[in-house]
């Protein structure tokens, strides 16, 4: 595990196999090369949720924007596809993001109880897909392209929007509860589809990884070396775990073979 200052998020891999994550509280999106060399990659406000574009583009929520910043490949800011609005609505704290077939963009919005999901083409439509959720977090996408999951952390559960049906919205999965009764040792946060189809989430206070079948059933739960998790990447035969052991920290980030 590498040990860091600050808490993690937003994992991904690109073609190279090195790996990017944010550090939110450290203003820094950190990069660590095939060696296993760890670098300062590029500089934001409050960056949380990360992709790698085809491009090679690089889209990051970032609350302190707030919005979704844009970086080339060698960590220079482009610019944003989202600043302060989307659709006309406020936007206040963007939090993970992916991207459909098309090219469009769903982000999720990170506020209790009046929480949204968003979308947008880069240049084009935007438009709010739900609202009034109590903190949507993680976001994914099914293999056939016909329904998105959003983790909506403080109902501990995973919601689903048929994309084809006007985002008609339906529980995808209720998740485990901690045995506190706590609130806060629950909260699943960032969430991925692997190929089999089956629904990755980190779930945040549970110390752990579930592993949900396409039908939403718990398969398998893997627990991590520290007791927040936020955020997970599915990379061949391995998955690459962020949190930390704090907040702000101190964080890591785990790679565990599956």
């Amino acid at each position: 595990m590498v040990k860091l200052p600050w808490y993690t998020e937003g994992p991904v891999m690109d073609r190279d196999g090195s790996i990017f994550f944010t550090t939110l509280k450290g203003k820094l999106i950190l990069k660590i090369d095939s060696t296993g060399k760890i670098s300062e990659w590029a500089k934001a406000e409050n960056p949380n949720g990360q992709i790698i574009l085809p491009s090679g583009d690089h889209l990051i929520c970032d609350n302190g924007v707030p919005g979704i910043s844009r970086y080339d490949s060698e960590g220079n800011l482009k610019g944003y596809d989202i600043k302060n609005k989307c659709s006309g609505e406020e936007v206040s704290s963007p939090n993970d993001l992916v991207m459909d077939t098309e090219g469009g963009i769903y982000f999720t919005d990170s506020v209790r109880e009046k929480g949204k999901v968003c979308y947008y083409k880069p240049g084009g439509t935007e438009k709010i897909i739900a609202r009034d959720l109590d903190f949507p977090n993680g976001i994914a996408i099914s293999n056939n392209g016909s329904t998105l999951l959003v983790a909506e952390s403080y109902k501990n559960r995973i919601l689903s929007f048929d994309i084809h049906a006007g985002f008609k919205k339906g529980i995808f999965a209720d998740l485990p509860v901690h045995p506190s009764g706590e609130i806060i040792k629950n909260l699943p946060d960032g969430i991925k589809v692997d190929n089999e189809g089956n629904l990755w989430v980190a779930h945040y206070g549970m110390s752990c990884v579930q592993v949900l079948s396409p039908k939403g059933k718990v398969i398998n739960s893997i627990p991590v070396d520290f007791p927040l998790t936020s955020n997970l990447f599915l990379a061949e035969n391995n998955l690459i775990v962020t949190g930390g052991f704090d907040e702000p920290g101190p964080g890591g980030l785990l790679q565990v073979s599956i």
